[in-house]
């Protein structure tokens, strides 16, 4: 999802969770594209309280978010 939606010059799975995205080339006009994505995908909303750069900044914030949202979205 991360490469479809942040459109990053490389791939997801050769940065590290807490890489930062936005050093990766992660825009904010990509970053909206990819919550608007997270959404649809696991059924959540972000309040606008997790609308900021650093929930969207690594893999890891963003895997917290969700968790947070949807706790059972990323058990398996």
């Amino acid at each position: 999802m991360i490469d479809k939606h942040a459109r990053l010059p490389v791939k997801a799975e050769t940065l590290a969770g807490g890489q930062d995205l936005y050093a990766a080339g992660l825009t904010s006009f990509a970053a909206v594209q990819l919550m608007l994505a997270l959404e649809e995908f696991f059924d959540i909303e972000f309040p606008e309280r997790m609308l900021n750069r650093r929930s969207f900044a690594t893999m890891e914030s963003i895997a917290a978010c969700i968790v947070e949202l949807r706790p059972q979205a990323l058990a398996s």
